[in-house]
């Protein structure tokens, strides 16, 4: 699916090209023909003058001389000699210069890059994820997928694909109102049966529980928040030890896990409903 959308994309460029060269074309042959018809009057106007010129030299002496003043006006020429029109030829360098960067440019705008994306292969058998691995729903129905080590069964989560064991690392999720679950989790954590989301299991998160919004330790902290949240970021520094979380939107704090990791840490993501992992804006410099 998403290589038939690049396939169509570059079709339609490839189209849209073509028509702008036609276009182009149309319009400097329709200049090219108003200058052709232009000269073509000009010279047939010319014509028209010296055969009536050549008539009045025929003409007897004497009828000659009386017109011959008038004559002599009427035979000074007073069109210009015709100019090179500049701007005839196609413009080549703006159709094919640099044409596959401005191609891959504007591609840019239609793909998108996301710094976590989902591994189906630990999603839970009533979720389902989207096609670009990036969002995740509840379908309230068990689905027929392999019972598989890696596979979560006690939770309704889903791993990422990428773990992450030193450095820092950050992406946004965004959460919908039923109960809802992000953060990181350890790559050792059970994935059978029932596990405590918590870190003394190997799992760093916040939630929407029915309670309300907690930081999932043991027991939960209530987590102080204005307004709904829409998105939450997720910051790990795993070199530092810590695990921090906020609303994107404003940059509020909600809370932050401080531990001394040893292991891969995962993104961790569990959804009563649907969450998605928001794309990153991609920019473009040139060096």
């Amino acid at each position: 699916m998403e290589f038939e959308k690049l396939q169509q994309f570059l079709k339609d460029e490839e189209a849209a090209g073509i028509t702008a060269l036609r276009e182009e074309e149309e319009q400097k042959s329709q200049m090219m023909k108003e200058k052709i018809e232009k000269m073509t009057e000009e010279i047939s106007s010319l014509s028209e003058q010296i055969r009536a010129l050549e008539q009045e030299l025929g003409a007897e002496d004497v009828s000659f001389l009386q017109s011959y003043k008038d004559t002599q006006d009427r035979a000074q020429c007073t069109l210009e000699d015709p100019e090179t029109v500049s701007g005839a030829l196609i413009d080549v360098a703006k159709h094919l210069g640099n044409l596959t960067y401005r191609v891959w440019k504007k591609m840019l705008g239609t793909v998108q890059y996301t710094p976590v994306t989902l591994d189906p292969n630990t999603a839970n058998s009533y979720l389902s994820l989207s096609e670009d691995l990036t969002g995740v729903r509840n379908r309230d129905e068990r689905q027929q997928v392999p019972d598989n080590p890696e596979r979560c069964d006690g939770w309704l989560c889903v791993l990422g694909s990428e773990g992450f064991s030193s450095g820092r690392h950050c992406w946004d999720v965004e959460v919908g109102g039923g109960g809802w679950r992000a953060g990181v989790a350890k790559e050792s954590i059970s994935r059978k049966g029932h596990v405590d989301l918590n870190p003394a299991e190997g799992v760093w998160c916040i939630g929407l529980t029915s309670p309300g919004y907690r930081a999932m330790t043991s027991p939960p902290t209530r987590l102080t928040v204005q307004r709904k949240l829409q998105r939450v970021r997720v910051q790990l520094d795993w070199d530092r030890g810590k695990v921090s979380f906020s609303d994107p939107s404003d940059n509020t704090p909600l809370y932050t896990f401080k531990h001394t990791f040893t292991e891969r840490l995962f993104p961790f993501f569990g959804t009563l409903e649907t969450v998605r992992i928001c794309p990153l804006e991609v920019f473009v410099s040139v060096k």
